[in-house]
């Protein structure tokens, strides 16, 4: 099963350019550690929400924006042998130095693979094929009890999505998942004692696919909460946005 290490980042708005310059630093040398994809988002329609954001994740300020960032793996494995020989390449010291946001308040993690449908590289006839130029991503609480049931109800809406010209829906479980100083994954959506946070998006060819997507799917009864896969108040802790591609290598 395929593993990502997810990050969420405030970066100020000003630092957009030199930020995607020190992404692309970052995957001349991750890719020659295993990591087989690099993806980097731009927040564009990240709400404000009534008990979680985005923003409040990671303490943002107005001048900055919310980046939605991951890499992927062929497995935990080969990740973990990455974060090792990337933590003593002397690169990662210049890159350390030269970050172009408060690294304190970025929240990362790994997760493991459940639900991957669709594909970005190719699409379907209804979109075109091609990489994504929108993604909407979301953090939710799961019980650690209902992780095949939450499974089974991504899965249903992933084909709802596709359906509707999403090229790739992703579900990720939270597996390793540190406690932070300043921020976590756990404080953004508020979890409590036997949850497990998850990571998830969904990849569009453009935003005007996604608009109209979302406008279909709010009647779709596969969308319809399952009392068996969230807890009772797990919508309400949900954290999710839009986000503009701004880098996309590898794969």
């Amino acid at each position: 099963m395929a593993y990502i290490d997810g990050f969420v980042t405030a970066v100020p708005a000003a630092n957009k350019d030199i930020y995607i310059e020190h992404a692309e630093k970052a995957w001349a040398f991750m890719k020659e550690f295993g990591a087989t994809r690099m993806f980097e988002s731009w927040g564009d329609q990240v709400p404000d929400g009534e008990l979680t954001d985005f923003k409040r994740a990671v303490k943002s300020t107005p001048d900055e924006v919310v980046l939605l960032s991951w890499f992927e793996y062929p497995d935990r494995a080969v990740r973990d042998a990455a974060g090792e020989k990337m933590m003593a390449d002397p690169r990662m010291d210049d890159m350390m130095k030269d970050m172009p946001f408060d690294g304190k308040r970025m929240i990362y993690a790994g997760f493991e693979v459940i639900i991957d449908e669709g594909d970005a590289k190719t699409g379907d006839a209804k979109t075109g094929g091609g990489k994504p130029g929108y993604v909407d991503g979301s953090l939710l609480p799961v019980p650690a009890s209902s992780r095949e049931a939450y499974r089974a109800i991504s899965t249903q809406q992933a084909k709802a999505f596709i359906e509707q010209g999403a090229l790739r829906v992703v579900g990720a479980w939270g597996d390793d998942v540190p406690d932070g100083k300043v921020t976590d994954y756990k404080g953004a959506v508020k979890l409590n004692e036997g949850e497990v946070v998850t990571y998830n998006w969904i990849e569009w060819p453009s935003r005007a696919v996604r608009d109209a997507a979302w406008g279909n799917l709010m009647s779709d009864p596969r969308f319809e909460d399952d009392p068996a896969a969230l807890p009772a108040d797990g919508q309400k802790r949900r954290v999710y946005g839009g986000f503009e591609t701004i880098l996309d290598v590898g794969q």
